[in-house]
């Protein structure tokens, strides 16, 4: 049986990144995840990128692949919200498993801060709402997080201070990344006095919007000494909209997160090190409270006990997360994917962990629509 192995990675810095394009920032990440794998462009035959809403084209994998001089056998562009990124690895890793392809190149970039206005923005991505039920009543993404979470908080006993705990740890964990985009110290006591943007979510509960891009490789071949494998992949999607979602206790995530673990052969106790999706302190909360890494309402509990910090037991979006990082759309999701390949590869300088030995990525697209889970680990 064949295997797949993240083989490199590459990504820009994150935040305004004024001149830059879409392709242009496509274009850097994917020339540092290529000299990072040592391989030329020749090598790449499958081509997977995700959709940007400064560009829309029609045909952005072919459009990217004339940019960057690539010819490959399989092209494909892809749109599944914040889960975009994450189902890009799973479709690589099948192509690479199929024998389809040898190496395949993910990539996405967006200049999504500096490339459009802020309004043109929030009413993009509120057509994720309901088209007769939620947009025209003027809803933002925002405020179907809220509404959302209000109701998980209700039902799960979270406060606003519970959330407030990982706006700090993702804020800390992005002060020692040198690319991210917010970097300014914070207390728990700013993030509840951050302007309110929707009930009960505060500014600093919500990711910025950023400019960026990140890009890794799929192969068939392990390369290096340190070889990351990709051991196990899952979906779900329950439901589009968040008038059609049945019970805030079950989005997806868990049925998502047991698919992958049954192909891999491990279980949430298995796992050594988290990137889970963070558009909001909420989404970050639900995920790891649904998928099993805390028990419902005690997630801030196990991360004031030090298990999600740099040196826990389960170190959590050690790069900060979309919540600091940064968020430019498909890229912001990739993030979490690339900061566990440099875990694995001991590459993540001041920010590194004990070196990982299973890793578990999970990624949502809409509001907590549709879920990617992925498990990566290592092989000496």
């Amino acid at each position: 049986m064949n295997h797949a192995y993240i083989t490199g990675v590459g990504n820009t810095a994150f935040g305004r990144l004024e001149g830059l394009s879409t392709l242009d920032l496509m274009a850097q990440a994917a020339k540092r995840a290529l000299d990072d794998a040592q391989l030329k462009r020749s090598d790449i035959d499958g081509v997977l990128c995700g959709y940007s809403t400064t560009m829309p084209h029609l045909m952005i994998s072919t459009l990217f692949c004339e940019r960057f001089s690539l010819r490959p056998n399989y092209a494909h562009g892809m749109q599944l919200g914040g889960a975009t990124g994450a189902a890009m690895l799973m479709l690589a890793r099948e192509l690479v498993m199929s024998g389809r392809c040898k190496n395949v190149l993910v990539v996405a970039g967006e200049n999504r801060l500096s490339g459009q206005t802020r309004d043109s923005s929030i009413q993009t991505l509120a057509q994720v709402g309901h088209a007769d039920f939620e947009v025209p009543n003027g809803a933002s993404v925002p405020a179907y997080y809220g509404l959302m979470a209000s109701r998980y908080m209700h039902e799960a006993g979270v406060t606003n201070a519970d959330l407030a705990e990982f706006a700090v740890l993702m804020r800390n964990n992005a002060i020692r990344h040198p690319d991210a985009h917010l970097t300014t110290p914070i207390t728990i006591e700013d993030v509840l006095a951050s302007k309110p943007i929707a009930e009960p979510l505060h500014l600093m509960d919500c990711c910025p919007i950023s400019d960026g891009a990140m890009a890794l490789i799929v192969s068939a071949d392990a390369r290096g000494v340190i070889k990351v494998r990709m051991t196990g992949a899952g979906q779900a999607h329950l439901h589009q909209h968040l008038t059609a979602m049945r019970d805030v206790m079950d989005c997806g995530a868990a049925r998502a997160a047991n698919i992958a673990f049954k192909e891999a052969g491990l279980t949430v106790h298995d796992i050594d090190y988290l990137g889970i999706y963070d558009s909001f302190t909420i989404t970050l909360l639900m995920l790891l409270e649904e998928i099993g890494f805390a028990a419902r309402g005690h997630a801030a509990q196990r991360l004031r006990n030090g298990d999600f910090g740099q040196h826990g037991v389960l170190p959590l979006n050690t790069h900060g997360g979309l919540l600091s990082f940064g968020h430019c759309g498909v890229a912001g999701g990739m993030a979490h994917s690339v900061e566990a390949y440099r875990q694995f590869q001991g590459q993540a300088d001041v920010r590194q962990v004990r070196t990982p030995t299973h890793a578990f990525i999970h990624a949502d697209g809409g509001v907590m629509s549709s879920h990617v889970s992925l498990t990566l680990s290592r092989e000496a």
